[in-house]
């Protein structure tokens, strides 16, 4: 286990790992000390959430290696986008004169369609993994490279706290913040390895 463990986690602190740091440490004075809204759909913490995604989208698609695989993780991050926003209902739609109140799809003209584009696009998604046998690059990474222990920990975190913040504590700052924590661990890694030398395997 200890020759696992130095072999394949690394432990370093990185400039995008203090990021993740800071935003949970930022959890706690998010949810004591910010009024409701900011955890509003289109809210302060959400927007922030879409730039860093964004930032993700650019780490993928200009990686200089391994590109197919980056090309997938871009992918995934435009399905959290998607969901971000809803497939846009939550950016076009509002009820006007009610605040964080958004029409539903079956309100919408052709809103039935949106379901399914979507899942036809998470399937489109599966389809490339597969057919490109990126599961192979997966295992490659898991098994020729280290993990960079914090960001995955710290992502793991944010997954787990968002998940308890909208099924048990249903408190939407918290819920979005911890959201903001689990993309920016994510984005961290995606940066790692399609920039830094230590993460990158050899082509």
């Amino acid at each position: 286990m200890i020759d696992f463990i130095k072999k394949h986690l690394d432990f370093k602190i990185y400039g995008v790992t203090w990021l993740s740091i800071l935003t949970a440490i930022a959890i706690i004075p998010c949810v004591l000390f910010l009024p409701e809204r900011f955890g509003y759909e289109n809210g302060l913490l959400e927007n922030i959430q879409m730039v860093v995604l964004f930032c993700g989208l650019y780490f993928a698609f200009t990686s200089k290696v391994d590109k197919k695989f980056f090309v997938f993780a871009g992918l995934v991050l435009t399905i959290l986008m998607l969901r971000e926003i809803n497939c846009g209902r939550t950016l076009f739609f509002p009820v006007p004169g009610v605040e964080n109140a958004f029409y539903s799809w079956k309100d919408i003209k052709y809103g039935y369609l949106a379901h399914p584009l979507y899942g036809l696009y998470i399937a489109s998604v599966a389809v490339y993994f597969l057919w490109n046998k990126l599961f192979l690059n997966f295992w490659n990474i898991v098994k020729n490279t280290k993990l960079p222990f914090w960001n995955i920990f710290l992502m793991i975190l944010g997954m787990g706290l968002g998940l308890y913040a909208e099924h048990g504590m249903e408190n939407m700052v918290l819920e979005e913040i911890t959201e903001l924590l689990f993309y920016i661990s994510l984005v961290g890694i995606i940066c790692l390895y399609s920039r830094n030398k230590n993460f990158i395997i050899d082509q």
